[in-house]
């Protein structure tokens, strides 16, 4: 059932949050009132303003599933107040999609249209499903094993070995637990991540820290500086492309043109040619 007062209080209060600016409208002269105006939201979702009026009055006809899709879009909301909407409306919100570990072929061409720009791609469990030669290079004691998941080597290897005890290597990898604990709350039930978690809590006191600390923050983007045999210090930026309908992320490791890494990193494609 359609829980009408419940359903127009909160399209007001969401619509009240938002300034012209978080959805791309011009600020434009000084409101009187704080959020978005109603004709704003229906533009933005391609109602009706009157039907739109009678949403947020808790009259006219229960909105379908389309309409809520297209007022979830307008309203900018997180999944969690997507699927408020949704229930609120007596309809059952859409399924998350599930982490997948098969790669689309056309990520697997723009890795290899990359050839001067080391990438690779991991899923929600940070298992590297594919890679580019370049990449191969910066994961090259990862990917020598069997065992390709960067949180088991994080933990297992690397920070055992003390090799990462800079502050930036402190730094990715407390960001790599948060955005872990991220994908976590974003597919819960999952059993291949509830595994990975429960494994390393039980065989990482550091892992264990750092999950305690319930640092939450989906991964985008930051500078990365290493120390690789045979390459030396590096410092890149990292960019992370969310492939949402499977839960993985390109991740590309970007170096400032003209830069010692650059100059690396170039060395590396050209010696990679056949």
């Amino acid at each position: 059932m359609t829980q009408r007062a419940d359903l127009a209080a909160f399209l007001r209060a969401r619509r009240a949050r938002l300034e012209p600016g978080d959805v791309g409208l011009p600020d434009g002269a000084r409101r009187r009132t704080p959020g978005l105006r109603r004709q704003e939201v229906a533009q933005l979702a391609g109602i009706s303003i009157d039907y739109y009026i009678r949403l947020e009055q808790g009259r006219g006809s229960a909105p379908s599933r389309q309409i809520l899709a297209a007022l979830a879009r307008a309203l900018v909301l997180t999944r969690d107040e997507r699927d408020y909407l949704f229930r609120t409306a007596g309809i059952n919100p859409p399924k998350a999609a599930a982490p997948s570990r098969e790669l689309a072929p056309a990520i697997r061409y723009l890795l290899d249209g990359m050839p001067h720009v080391p990438a690779y791609v991991v899923d929600a469990r940070y298992d590297i499903l594919a890679w580019n030669r370049l990449a191969g290079h910066l994961l090259d004691s990862l990917l020598r094993g069997d065992e390709r998941n960067m949180l088991r080597w994080l933990f297992g290897n690397v920070i055992v070995d003390g090799e990462w005890s800079s502050g930036t290597a402190a730094a990715f990898t407390r960001d790599t637990v948060a955005d872990l604990r991220a994908s976590y709350a974003q597919n819960p039930g999952d059993p291949g991540l509830a595994a990975l978690v429960t494994e390393l809590l039980g065989t990482s006191p550091a892992f264990a820290a750092l999950w305690a600390d319930h640092d939450v923050a989906v991964r985008r983007s930051a500078t990365k500086r290493v120390s690789l045999p045979g390459l030396g210090p590096l410092e890149y930026e990292y960019q992370v492309l969310h492939v949402p309908e499977t839960g993985q992320r390109l991740i590309t490791c970007c170096a400032a043109p003209g830069s010692p890494t650059h100059e690396v990193f170039r060395r590396l494609a050209t010696a990679d040619l056949p």
